[in-house]
């Protein structure tokens, strides 16, 4: 089985993504993170569309081979934005309750498209990143503080540079030391690396990093959506965390005690031996475990 590149545009992007089992009668949406691709899930969307699932998977903002539509839009790489990107997506191909996972950067946005609309979702999934950890104010450990000097880094004049003319060897030291050593191909990061190559991704990068640490403003058209972020909202959805406990940079504590934020079912699952990218590293691993949640908090098809 194969994918169809397809594109949609919403109010600001041509959104290019995959499609898999175009006639499945239940709906996924799987959403990538930094530094990333739609190539991401290519270990697990084919065998959730052999399960009968609809399988799409859109490229972010940002990321090649989606486009911003206007020269004009502000090239903002905020939380908010990547979470009403997404339910943008959902409206404009018209889905009903598709099930969201997201890992890294797609995990904050499938969180906070539940967050500002009840009910979009029949299932959530977050890989490697925690929900509830979106807070500017948030308390950081010394060794996640560690962990995320390239926040701070790309907060500089030096680390924008880095950023800006090393785009690749910039991202493969993360591939490089966010898992345990030698769990990817060279070849692969180098077709991954080539959604990098948008004209906006630096921006978005740079703008994203700085903007969630107070560094930088926001797109003015998302001011509403922030303040009904923070507090972060409670959510109803059937919920389901994984989390590499070797995470490298997301370390596995972070995702403790995050129940709080659940009214739903809540399960947080450790993947032994794996890091920052278990659907990557382990994808029969990861499979089986939607597959599993899916089945265990079946809800409407979408």
């Amino acid at each position: 089985m194969t994918p169809t590149l397809k594109n949609v545009d919403t109010s600001l992007l041509r959104v290019a993504y995959e499609e898999w089992n175009p006639a499945g009668s239940r709906t996924v949406v799987l959403l990538h993170g930094w530094p990333d691709s739609i190539r991401s899930w290519s270990g697990v969307a084919p065998g959730l569309a052999l399960a009968g699932w609809r399988v799409l998977v859109p490229a972010l903002r940002g990321f090649l081979p989606t486009r911003f539509l206007s020269e004009d839009t502000p090239r903002t790489g905020q939380l908010a934005a990547l979470g009403c990107d997404l339910l943008e997506f959902i409206d404009t191909l018209d889905l009903k309750q598709p099930a969201l996972v997201g890992h890294d950067w797609g995990a904050r946005a499938v969180a906070i498209a539940c967050g500002l609309r009840p009910g979009v979702a029949s299932h959530l999934v977050m890989l490697s990143v925690a929900y509830g950890s979106n807070d500017p104010a948030q308390v950081l450990s010394i060794l996640q503080a560690r962990n995320y000097w390239y926040h701070w880094y790309m907060a500089t004049p030096r680390g924008e540079r880095a950023l800006r003319d090393d785009r690749r060897n910039f991202a493969r030291t993360m591939w490089d030391t966010w898992s345990p050593p030698e769990w990817y191909l060279p070849e692969e990061f180098e077709a991954t690396a080539a959604a990098f190559e948008n004209s906006d991704w630096a921006d978005i990068t740079l703008h994203s990093y700085r903007h969630r640490w107070g560094h930088a403003p926001g797109d003015p058209r998302y001011v509403q959506d922030e303040s009904r972020l923070s507090p972060a909202p409670l959510l109803d959805v059937p919920s389901l965390l994984l989390h590499g406990a070797a995470d490298g940079v997301n370390h596995p504590d972070t995702s403790l005690g995050k129940e709080v934020f659940f009214r739903g079912p809540y399960e947080r699952r450790l993947l032994a031996g794996v890091g920052h990218f278990p659907q990557r590293e382990a994808p029969a691993e990861v499979l089986d475990a939607l597959l599993h949640f899916f089945e265990r908090s079946a809800a409407a098809p979408g």
